[in-house]
């Protein structure tokens, strides 16, 4: 749980979250959408896949990234626990 909170804490991170919410993405077009090198962009998509909230699949060449919504809702439902008194 904690590679998710660190995950979390960059705003990077979670606009590449947001964005994957649409639809799958290759590192390129997520690149496209940051004024960001690509060494940087993949290195948020590292973290975000080790903290287990983004999947990849290979296409030929191509990496494709996406939301695992089932460890975001893993997370929402751990901080929902919190909340509770």
């Amino acid at each position: 749980m904690r590679d998710v909170w660190s995950a979390f804490t960059d705003r990077t991170r979670r606009e590449i979250l947001a964005l994957l919410k649409g639809r799958p993405h290759t590192a390129g077009e997520i690149c496209d959408q940051f004024d960001l090198t690509a060494a940087t962009v993949s290195h948020h998509l590292s973290v975000l896949k080790e903290a287990g909230l983004v999947k990849t699949h290979r296409r030929a060449q191509t990496i494709i990234y996406s939301l695992d919504s089932a460890a975001l809702q893993k997370a929402f439902s751990y901080l929902s626990e919190l909340a509770r008194k």
